[in-house]
């Protein structure tokens, strides 16, 4: 122990006491210090910046054998993971190499079919237009006013009934007028006869007398001519009487014409007149149509209008009249295609007794005809379709494919009917596929 205020003995500190009074903090110098351990107060002071007020640990060596041995095995392990991923996909290539190089020296099995001819009818089913086998508007061919009318719209009329009657008051005018001119040239050529005869007569005494001495010359001559101009007066005469007598015939034609008959046996679409209604040559009196038979327009495409024929049957169709077949038959055909549609008009005469097909219905033609070139059908699984077109693997006689391009004339869904491009006796690769090549030798299989 050592008193109160006396210096410590350096001599016997530790050097564990050294290190901590090097870390501790120095105690207070001075009077107040003094004072305040007396009173036994303990002072507190802050440590020094930086200090963090406790003993950190010294800090680890590291290892270099255990960093090294750490080292080797991670580069084992990268290598072993590589040989892993790497060697299957290296066989894999070789086997498939393998693979392709016997596929390339192999030869290519294939099944063959036979095309088979079909027939050259085509049947086929055609949008119609039932029309009128004679339709017409009447029209008068006099002028006047209409007293009576004796048919209206939807009457059946025979050929020669009369439709309409005509009041014709100017031609009634017009053919007396014609009659009486008629009768006064009648009476003129009876003038003109007996003036020629009395000429006649005059001229044959005057030849008696001239040699006579009792008449000249010159009154022979006179009389002569007198006798030739009236001859002339009678033919006058006569051919003003033909004139007025064909005016008379004309106007009672016209007059006859005040009778507007039917042109022909039909129905009578519509009336346009009324009692009383003035009408002219222009002015429309009825509509009229025959539909028995009625004609039925169809428009046959290009690829089988040559083989369009007369009374090739034909049977008709309309949806009026479900389950219903109109038995018709080809009557005659344009002989040539619109341009704009490269189709052929063709009229199909149907019977219609009972007047059940209407003009203007539409309806649906079912007609078969002859193909003007043979057909073969082939599976469609035979077809190829790429960027060349269709076309189809034929193998030849040296057992190698030919592609051969095809015109598809009708596809049924499993088989197709080819136009062109193959003959009887191909034989015909069944299953086409994209490894078909030309000059592929193939070995053909049952």
């Amino acid at each position: 122990m050592t008193a109160l205020g006396d210096p410590p003995n350096t001599a016997t500190t530790t050097p564990r006491q050294a290190q901590h009074a090097q870390h501790t903090p120095h105690a207070p110098h001075g009077p107040h210090a003094q004072l305040a351990v007396l009173h036994g107060e303990h002072v507190k002071e802050h440590p020094p910046h930086g200090d963090l007020g406790f003993d950190l640990p010294s800090p680890a060596k590291v290892n270099a054998t255990r960093v090294i041995a750490f080292a080797a095995i991670a580069a084992v392990l990268v290598a072993a993971a590589f040989l892993l991923a790497w060697l299957p996909k290296r066989h894999a290539q070789r086997e498939l190499a393998e693979a392709t190089k016997n596929n390339d020296t192999a030869t290519l099995r294939v099944q063959v079919v036979a095309p088979k001819v079909k027939s050259s009818d085509r049947s086929m089913a055609l949008p119609g237009s039932v029309q009128p086998l004679e339709e017409t508007v009447v029209y008068p061919r006099s002028s006047g006013y209409v007293g009576k009318w004796h048919a209206d719209m939807g009457d059946k009329v025979e050929a020669g009934a009369v439709l309409v009657e005509i009041d014709t008051p100017e031609i009634d005018q017009q053919l007396d007028q014609a009659r009486a001119q008629l009768v006064q040239s009648q009476a003129a050529l009876v003038q003109a006869t007996a003036n020629r005869d009395f000429s006649v007569t005059t001229l044959e005494r005057y030849k008696k007398l001239t040699p006579q001495g009792v008449a000249s010359q010159q009154e022979l001559d006179q009389k002569q001519s007198q006798s030739l101009v009236d001859e002339a007066n009678v033919k006058v005469a006569q051919a003003a009487i033909e004139a007025q007598k064909a005016n008379v015939r004309r106007l009672v034609q016209m007059k006859s014409w005040g009778r507007v008959t039917a042109p022909f046996a039909g129905t009578v679409n519509g009336r346009m007149i009324e009692r009383g209604a003035l009408v002219s040559p222009t002015t429309p009196l009825y509509k009229i149509s025959n539909v028995d038979p009625v004609r039925v327009f169809v428009q046959v495409p290009q690829d089988v209008a040559p083989s369009v024929r007369t009374d090739v049957p034909a049977q008709v169709t309309v949806r009026e009249f479900a389950g219903r077949t109109f038995e018709g038959k080809v009557a005659r055909a344009a002989g040539s295609l619109d341009p704009a549609s490269r189709t052929m008009n063709t009229e199909i005469r149907v019977p219609n007794p009972k007047g059940e097909l209407l003009g203007g219905m539409y309806a649906q033609v079912a007609l078969t005809l002859p193909s003007p070139h043979r057909v073969f059908e082939v599976p469609a699984t035979a077809v190829m379709n790429d960027a060349k077109g269709m076309r189809i693997a034929v193998v030849g006689p040296d057992s190698k494919l030919k592609l051969v391009p095809v015109v598809v004339e009708r596809d049924t869904g499993p088989t197709i009917e080819l136009a062109t491009g193959i003959t009887e006796g191909d034989r015909v690769v069944k299953l086409g596929s994209a490894e078909l090549a030309d000059g592929t030798r193939v070995e053909v299989v049952p």
